[in-house]
């Protein structure tokens, strides 16, 4: 039996350490830091959270199937999540299977497999692998833009956010308006002397609960096509939440959930409330003060950086993963269509995928490296399909902003359909 290495024991190296196991499937698994659970455990050094953070998605779209999180609250904080994967990890028994303070440091390809060099509590070593699985996450390499001029004060970006501590009694300018920018504008306006918001355009606020139930729970039957969920929802948004041109954002310049929505209204209840500005793109920075593009400026002593992260597996050579643009070009996310025994897994984003849509990817792999040892003709057409045919649709009609960070961004629908039929055709 061939043995593989999983990268990484957050939420998508667990599900590919369960599903792998499931099969029988010798792995073992190595994980930089001193346990499960990712960027969802703090105390992780590479971890991108924060003391504030609470899943976006609810809980019942968000865990896994096997597996359900042991409390009724509808969006559990970091804490209830880093021990809900150490409760998973142990539950099934994968605490054994991985190496941790243990770092890859280089993958190279030999004799049809694949050298794996790590540094671990016991010194640096290279094992040989027939397979590796990359499934240390997405969200840990931040990116960081340029800015014309100078920024004298404190220059940080969310990646290094921890505490609204750090915030007490200063001028704060958030440069950007995702998810993280717009948690920690909330955290701001309760402990800076100031709070503005730097935004390049618009978007779409959903709140939290609609009609009384977590807004992600709505609709959860046959999905609507997605000109017609567009139209139902942005009418049901209007209503709830009003135009957040009105509080001082742009007009998006895109259909709602052809980039991820925010996830926060507070944020608008504050705008409302005068604790915090909108301002236009960055123009340049001379000094303290930031030169805003509309001709305004303000003086600022820290610029938070909400500026998004970028994809990166620095141990392994780009043209292994067949990179095109910001992104690898894998099958399903997953697959090189040089079947060369790497495989990356939780490279998607989509809103409502949550872990259990990352088991089924962790599924189909497992599926495929079963039959690869125990039904070859199965893998083969599996190959077949995968080099030979049209690659599915996972968009699901939507036509994703073309970004850097929507180059993995997949329909959760869409998507996980797919991947279940070629689950079950290996099957």
């Amino acid at each position: 039996m061939s043995r593989y290495a999983v990268i990484g024991a957050g939420p998508s190296g667990l599900a590919t350490a369960r599903a792998l196991q499931a099969q029988g499937i010798e792995i073992e698994g190595f994980e930089a830091s001193h346990g499960v659970g990712g960027l969802w455990d703090i105390t992780n050094p590479r971890s991108t959270m924060y003391e504030s953070a609470h899943l976006i998605s609810s809980r019942t779209t968000t865990e896994f199937a096997e597996f359900p999180m042991r409390t009724g609250v509808d969006y559990p904080s970091h804490r209830v999540l880093r021990d809900y994967f150490q409760s998973y990890a142990d539950h099934f028994g994968l605490m054994s299977l991985f190496h941790f303070d243990t770092r890859v440091t280089r993958l190279e390809p030999r004799d049809g497999g694949w050298d794996l060099s790590y540094t671990g509590r016991d010194g640096e070593s290279t094992r040989w692998y027939a397979g590796v699985i990359i499934a240390n996450g997405t969200l840990a390499e931040p990116h960081v833009p340029s800015f014309e001029g100078e920024f004298t004060g404190e220059l940080m970006h969310t990646s290094a956010y921890k505490s609204a501590s750090q915030l007490d009694g200063r001028r704060v300018l958030i440069v950007g308006a995702g998810n993280s920018g717009c948690d920690i504008a909330v955290d701001a306006v309760h402990h800076a002397a100031s709070v503005d918001m730097s935004v390049r355009r618009g978007y779409y606020f959903v709140p939290r609960y609609l009609f009384g139930r977590p807004s992600d729970t709505l609709n959860q039957g046959r999905p609507l096509p997605a000109r017609i969920k567009q139209a139902v929802d942005s009418h049901v948004l209007k209503a709830f939440t009003g135009d957040p041109v009105r509080f001082g954002f742009p007009a998006p310049d895109y259909r709602i959930y052809e980039s991820h929505p925010i996830v926060n209204t507070m944020v608008l209840n504050h705008l409302g409330q005068g604790d915090l500005r909108v301002r236009a793109d960055v123009e340049r920075f001379d000094g303290r003060s930031a030169l805003f593009r509309d001709g305004s400026s303000g003086d600022y002593d820290l610029v938070m950086l909400a500026t998004g992260y970028r994809l990166d597996y620095a141990f392994v050579d780009r043209e292994h993963l067949q990179w095109r643009g910001a992104a690898p070009r894998l099958f399903l996310n997953m697959f090189p269509a040089t079947f060369n025994g790497l495989y990356v897994m939780g490279m998607i984003e989509a809103s409502g995928i949550g872990w259990q849509g990352r088991f089924e990817q962790a599924e189909l792999l497992a599926s495929y490296l079963a039959a690869s040892e125990r039904a070859p003709e199965s893998a083969e057409r599996f190959r077949e399909r995968v080099t030979g045919s049209p690659w599915p649709d996972v968009t699901g009609g939507y036509r994703y902003l073309g970004l850097d960070r929507m180059a993995y961004y997949v329909n959760n629908h869409a998507y996980r359909s797919a991947v279940r039929r070629e689950r079950d055709a290996l099957r």
